[in-house]
């Protein structure tokens, strides 16, 4: 058994870390800040979607002013519906029953469109250097699949992104280039997996977690980064335990199809 083939050890070690990861109190300072924020519903979802594709976190512009930062001068809202609620004639404030009785345009702003405090966040990007050539590597293997690979300078907190439209990955040129490996072998595994796919928690569940399972076979420890982010979009705790373990086949093949092409691409280079 070569290290290219000790992947369920590699997904045991993901759901370990993200078990630790939840219990801690980092988790609880990020989920009280995350219920500081409006559930939008599946209509508005779909709105956000259309008119941001981009968007992670979006919240009207007094919310940001509250929690310390502001809206850049400039920028373009994102508009959703809200209820027109009244109180029924007649009826005490206090028990009175509120009546939806239509819904207006509402501007958000997502978080990429804000700037001033911190936020709180249980994903660090990764520090240091690639002096194996990782990168280039992933690269080779994108072209592979038919993919290019472009360095971009996204707004706000994108490391990256895949359009299968384009046949094309873009990576933040900004980061240090260990994020950059990371981040393409994210990407690398939206590119293999989720083509036409619609859930969009499971598919950065399934890239991320095989963005770890590869960059540990090439000597990367991504937890730092990797446990938070997938614990983000499974929502914590067990059921992220069990959706990896649900999804570990998946995450298997897709890091052998980045891992076998990229071992090929170090051995033609040596030789």
């Amino acid at each position: 058994m070569t290290a290219y083939d000790r992947h369920p050890e590699v997904i045991t070690q993901l759901a370990e870390g993200i078990a630790r990861l939840t219990t801690s109190d980092e988790w609880r300072r990020y989920l009280e800040f995350q219920g500081r924020f409006h559930s939008y519903s599946f209509n508005n979802v779909l709105l956000i979607a259309a008119q941001c594709p981009e968007a992670t976190q979006v919240a009207g512009y007094r919310a940001w002013r509250r929690l310390g930062r502001f809206v850049r001068s400039g920028e373009r809202a994102i508009w959703i519906l809200a209820p027109l609620v009244y109180r029924r004639p007649g009826d005490a404030e206090d028990d009175a029953e509120r009546v939806v009785r239509g819904f207006k345009f509402v501007p958000v702003f997502d978080v990429s469109q804000t700037e001033g405090e911190e936020l709180p966040s249980v994903c660090s990007r990764l520090v240091g250097d690639d002096p194996a050539g990782h990168f280039a590597r992933l690269t080779a293997v994108a072209q592979r699949l038919g993919f290019s690979v472009e360095e971009h300078a996204f707004a706000g907190n994108v490391n990256g992104d895949c359009s299968h439209d384009e046949h094309r990955i873009r990576i933040e040129a900004r980061n240090t280039p260990v994020q950059r490996v990371k981040t393409l072998a994210h990407e690398l595994a939206h590119a293999l997996l989720h083509a036409g796919f619609e859930d969009r928690s499971l598919a950065e569940l399934e890239a991320e977690s095989t963005a770890y399972v590869v960059c540990r076979q090439l000597g990367i420890d991504s937890g730092e980064y990797s446990f938070g982010y997938v614990a983000t979009w499974a929502g914590g705790g067990e059921p992220a335990v069990v959706a990896v373990r649900a999804s570990c086949g998946r995450i298997q093949k897709a890091a052998a199809a980045i891992l076998g092409p990229c071992r090929d691409e170090a051995g033609e280079r040596a030789a």
